[in-house]
């Protein structure tokens, strides 16, 4: 793995792990990332966190994510099925204390 990444681990609908390897160089967020991986998250409002539509549950290291900020707070607030884990991606800026993160797309079983 090189210097500047970090490995974000993904659960798959039937529990399985996918290793992805992150760049965290680049100034992009979970939500960026992901959707470059070719994951299924719409990001309608493009990050700005006015849609929830990037919603993922952190499973492991939600203890490295940044604050959750009161507009994140308040979007999320809004999801019939939110979890005490559940984040916006494109609130998570990908940075090299987030090596280990596993995280699935919020609503997948």
């Amino acid at each position: 793995m090189e210097e500047n990444n970090i490995l974000i681990h993904v659960q798959n609908p039937d529990g399985s792990l996918t290793d992805l390897e992150a760049p965290v160089d680049m100034g992009l967020s979970l939500m960026e990332y992901l959707k470059a991986c070719e994951y299924d998250i719409l990001a309608t409002c493009g990050g700005m966190a006015l849609c929830a539509t990037c919603c993922v549950d952190v499973l492991e290291g939600e203890e490295k994510l940044n604050e959750m900020t009161d507009d994140e707070y308040a979007m999320l607030d809004t999801l019939p099925d939110l979890l005490p884990n559940s984040r916006l991606a494109c609130q998570i800026q990908l940075s090299s204390n987030m090596n280990g993160l596993i995280v699935k797309l919020h609503g997948t079983q």
